[in-house]
């Protein structure tokens, strides 16, 4: 007998819009992946950025504009709405 996945419904409340400029803007903090309530890859950016001296800040850079491109999905899994 196997279990049933879990499939989330519907789309985010979230904009990927939004989360993508705060990709490119604020990317040293990882603020587009809080936004999208990513939170283990936003400490992730945020943490990599501070050790790197900032040179982890382009990882920000390039998933925001990956985020603009390709959309993504938000913390429960649920496509970011355009």
């Amino acid at each position: 007998m196997t279990t049933p996945s879990y499939q989330p419904q519907g789309v985010s409340d979230k904009s990927k819009v939004v989360a993508g400029i705060l990709g490119i803007l604020l990317g040293f903090f990882g603020a587009g992946r809080f936004y999208m309530g990513d939170t283990k890859t936003g400490v992730l950016q945020l943490v990599v950025s501070v050790v790197t001296c900032g040179l982890g800040s382009i990882w920000g850079l390039i998933d925001g504009i990956l985020i603009l491109i390709n959309g993504g999905v938000d913390g429960q899994g649920r496509p970011l709405r355009d």
